[in-house]
C-alpha cells in the first residue's frame, strides 16, 4: 500500500456542486501524501460559482468559462466535454471526482469515460424514481451513476438504490452528506450579516420575531406550481402579522418575473437579491422554517434544527420525510398555506419537527469521502467504516 500520491481532478461548475465539493478538496489536500488535486470548474455558472468558492477560500487552476446568456443544458454539456477532454489529456489524472446531478457532471462523466479516467461519484444513489422530478437532474444522475467506478452514497438508502441499478456492491463507499459539512463550517454564531434586509431580518429573530425563508427555483416548479406556491406564501404572510418573509431570489428571468407579480408590494415580503453561501447559512440557522423547493435545503435545514417545507411533489431524499425534519407538502397552494399555517399556529408542532436528529450526516463526511478514495486508489488497505446516522 502507498506509494506516490495519486492525481485526483475535482470538476465542478455551479454553486451547490461549489458548496458540497469544498470540504471533499480541503479533506483531500489535508494528504498531500495521498492526493495530488487538480480543481477544474466549467463555469455553468458564475458570479454564484465564485461567491460559493469564497466562502472556502477556494480557487479553480482552470475554468473553462463556459457561461453564456440563456445557455441550455445541451450547450453546457457540450462546451464543457469539450474543455475537460482538453484537461484530461494535458493531465492523465489517476481519477475524476464529480458531484451530483448537474449538466457538468454529466459533461464531466463523459469526458472521464471518454478519456479512459476512473470516475468517482460523491453523492451517488439519490433517486426519486420520476424522471422528471428533479429535472433534468434525476435522469443527469442516473447517467453519472450509470459511469461511476467508486459510488460515493451519502447514506444506506442510496446505496441500496445503487444496488437495484446493478452497482457493484464493493464499488459503493456510504460518506454521509458533504452538504452538511459545508453548512457547519461556515456557521457563526455570531455571524455579521451585511447591512440591510438580510441584517434587520437577523436582529429581529434575535429578538424572538419569526423569520421564514423561502427559495424556488426548481424547472419543473415554472409556470403554474410556481405562482401557486407564491399565492400561497403571500395569503401566509397576510395570515402572519408577526413573520417576515425573506426570499433571495433566483437569477432565472422567468422566477424574477412571477415573484415580482406575486410577492412585491407586501410590507413583509423583502424579494432580495442573491445571498453569498455563508450569509445564506447563517439565516437558515436563524428562520423559524424554510418554504421552498431546493435540494440541498433539505439536507442544511436539519443541520440547525429548522423546519423545511419542501414545496415539490416527491424528493430524491425522502431521509428528510421520514426523519421527520422535511415535510413534503406538494406545490398546490392551499395545501402549502395549510402545512405553513399548522407550524406557524402550532409551536409544538414546530418543536417536533425542529427537535430531531439531522438524518443526513454529521459534519465529517468529506473525511470518509478522502478514506474512501485512499481505499479505491490502493493507498491504504482499510475500507473506512460506513456512516450511520
Amino acid at each position: 500500500m502507498g506509494g506516490s500520491p495519486r492525481k485526483v481532478m475535482a470538476v465542478f461548475g455551479t454553486r451547490p456542486e461549489a458548496t458540497k465539493m469544498a470540504p471533499v478538496i480541503k479533506a483531500l489536500k489535508a494528504r498531500p501524501d495521498w492526493f495530488d488535486v487538480t480543481t477544474v470548474v466549467t463555469g455553468q455558472h458564475k458570479e454564484q460559482l465564485y461567491q460559493a468558492m469564497d466562502a472556502f477560500s477556494l480557487k479553480p487552476d482552470l475554468d473553462l468559462a463556459i457561461m453564456k446568456e440563456s445557455q441550455t443544458v445541451p450547450y453546457v454539456i457540450s462546451e464543457s466535454l469539450r474543455g475537460l477532454d482538453a484537461a484530461i489529456s494535458g493531465s492523465r489524472p489517476d481519477v475524476m471526482a464529480v458531484h451530483g446531478d448537474t449538466a457538468t457532471a454529466v459533461a464531466a462523466s463523459l469526458a472521464a469515460c471518454y478519456g479512459r479516467v476512473p470516475l468517482a461519484h460523491v453523492e451517488a444513489g439519490l433517486r426519486s424514481f420520476v424522471k422528471d422530478e428533479p429535472w433534468p437532474e434525476e435522469i443527469s444522475r442516473v447517467i453519472v451513476d450509470a459511469m461511476a467506478d467508486v459510488h460515493l452514497a451519502p447514506l444506506e438508502g442510496n446505496r441500496r438504490n445503487l444496488l437495484e441499478a446493478g452497482v457493484r456492491g464493493d464499488s459503493i463507499y456510504i460518506t454521509g452528506q458533504t452538504q452538511v459539512d459545508a453548512a457547519m463550517a461556515v456557521y457563526d454564531e455570531s455571524h455579521a450579516f451585511p447591512p440591510g434586509p438580510v441584517r434587520e431580518a437577523a436582529e429581529r429573530a434575535a429578538k424572538g420575531g419569526r423569520v421564514i425563508l423561502v427559495t424556488a427555483h426548481r424547472r419543473e416548479s415554472l409556470g403554474a406550481p410556481m405562482k401557486g406556491m407564491f399565492a400561497a406564501i403571500r395569503r401566509v404572510a397576510d395570515e402572519s402579522p408577526d413573520a417576515t418573509f425573506v426570499y433571495p431570489m433566483h437569477l432565472s428571468p422567468a422566477v424574477r418575473e412571477a415573484a415580482g407579480e406575486l410577492l412585491s408590494g407586501h410590507p413583509r415580503i423583502r424579494l432580495i437579491e442573491p445571498l453569498g453561501y455563508a450569509d445564506m447559512v447563517n439565516l437558515i440557522a436563524r428562520s423559524y422554517m424554510v418554504m421552498s423547493d431546493s435540494g440541498g435545503l433539505q439536507e442544511e435545514c436539519p443541520a440547525f434544527g429548522v423546519p423545511l417545507l419542501l414545496m415539490r411533489r416527491t424528493t430524491e431524499r425522502p431521509e428528510g420525510v421520514e426523519a421527520g425534519v422535511t415535510a413534503l407538502c406538494g406545490v398546490d397552494g392551499g395545501a402549502i398555506h395549510a402545512a405553513a399555517m399548522r407550524l406557524l399556529r402550532d409551536p409544538g408542532e414546530r418543536a417536533a419537527m425542529s427537535g430531531r436528529a439531522n438524518p443526513f450526516g454529521d459534519g465529517r463526511a468529506s473525511g470518509r469521502v478522502a478514506q474512501a478514495l485512499a481505499h479505491y486508489l490502493g493507498l491504504t488497505a482499510e475500507r473506512p467504516a460506513d456512516f450511520r446516522p
